[in-house]
């Protein structure tokens, strides 16, 4: 009898929101699919059966132990067949439609936004209406001179309210940003590691048209070496770039441009406890951003995209969290830690201590301020807020606005 297809490691699987209905929630990031389904929680270890090596009684026999009673060859074939119709586990349909989504986005003319409507409203007026809730009053103090640019979250809009209004805010005293590039450099959570995604595409939003200025993906592509990956299809479904697009847009209007550069985790680099540019690639890459900010200087605007901690049962941890107490209050100490060597330009010190346990707070925003920091090593921060905040009962995700002037 032959094995079942492997169910895609790629995919979110996650406990049921809904307490009267036990099991899990199994969806795909990628938007391969946008099919959304209810797993059983009796039927869990159906899915561990998924994994290249069991066969179709082999998962009849599990079950059938696990519920007590005989489980029919038809109710894993329907099991298994929905999975693989969604797009759910790794067989050559599935490498089709992958690969048709892939080349759909390199021959889209523009990346729109995939998150209007859900995160955000989906309409210019509400849009408009909305973010304005977030910027006012504008920060009496604005940019500090020599500003740089800033940090602010990719974590819910609405959940992330005051650190977004706290990074942002400033920005509104100084519309001539806008006849600058923004450099957004943004979380890639689904990208490939140590890799740092490009794209072209002009970012729709319902508050208009953002463009990319071409001229500096060009030249990234040409000098950043073999971590570049050109139209990346990760920009497609990335939140923590668009995110930010909107707030620019709402500040700044459509006229900024835009250099958006998804940053993909330094994986090998945290496991191994050798710095990033140890590694050639990342090293080319490193130079080739620091390059161009000497180049460019005051030309460019620094926005960065990011989250820190992830915390509790949603991500592995066997403990429920809560937002600033039990162990969330040692965690903020430890992201305190790590945001004032971020805030000294300390870029060695802040590697060491993320690297010397794993980074075991899961702190999604690492690859991204590292770059910066090796890409402007004069920059100085200063930290404007810092949250916590229960993203489901049990799991927290923790993030900050901050500013970064030139070290005077």
């Amino acid at each position: 009898m032959p094995t079942l297809p492997r169910l895609r490691g790629s995919l979110d699987i996650i406990p049921s929101p809904d307490g009267d209905r036990p099991g899990f929630v199994v969806r795909d990031p990628y938007r391969y699919t946008d099919a959304v389904l209810f797993i059983p929680a009796v039927w869990a270890a159906a899915l561990a059966c998924l994994d290249g090596g069991h066969t179709e009684l082999d998962v009849q026999e599990v079950m059938t132990r696990r519920l007590g009673r005989l489980v029919f060859s038809s109710d894993v074939r329907a099991m298994v067949d929905t999975l693989q119709a969604q797009g759910f586990l790794e067989t050559e349909e599935f490498a089709q439609r992958r690969d048709q989504k892939h080349a759909e986005f390199r021959a889209a003319a523009s990346r729109d936004a995939v998150h209007a409507g859900s995160a955000y409203p989906a309409t210019e007026e509400e849009a408009r209406r909305f973010f304005a809730g977030f910027l006012e009053p504008a920060s009496p103090e604005g940019l500090a001179p020599g500003a740089l640019g800033i940090a602010a979250p990719h974590v819910s809009i609405e959940g992330g309210r005051a650190c977004y209004s706290a990074a942002y805010s400033p920005l509104a005293r100084h519309p001539e940003l806008a006849g600058r590039t923004i450099v957004v450099l943004g979380t890639s959570h689904y990208g490939r590691p140590d890799t740092f995604g490009l794209t072209r595409k002009p970012f729709v939003t319902p508050l208009g048209r953002l463009a990319v200025d071409t001229r500096l993906v060009d030249w990234l592509e040409a000098h950043g070496g073999s971590a570049v990956a050109s139209e990346d299809y990760c920009h497609a479904i990335e939140h923590s770039i668009e995110f930010q697009c909107l707030f620019l847009q709402q500040l700044l209007g459509s006229e900024a441009r835009i250099l958006p550069v998804l940053c993909g985790s330094f994986t090998q680099a945290l496991q191994g406890g050798r710095p990033p540019e140890s590694r050639s690639e990342l090293a080319r890459f490193f130079e080739a951003l620091q390059e161009m900010a000497g180049r460019e200087g005051s030309n460019l605007f620094w926005v960065l995209g990011i989250d820190l901690a992830h915390v509790g049962r949603r991500y592995g941890d066997p403990f429920a969290a809560v937002a600033g107490q039990g162990p969330m209050v040692q965690v903020a100490d430890e992201d305190r830690r790590r945001i004032a060597l971020v805030c000294d330009g300390d870029a060695a010190g802040f590697f060491e201590l993320v690297a010397g346990n794993e980074d075991e707070l899961n702190w999604c925003g690492f690859s991204a301020l590292y770059a910066f920091l090796k890409a402007l090593p004069g920059a100085r921060g200063r930290l404007l807020r810092y949250e916590q905040w229960n993203i489901d009962p049990q799991s927290v995700v923790t993030f900050a606005g901050l500013q970064f002037s030139a070290e005077t």
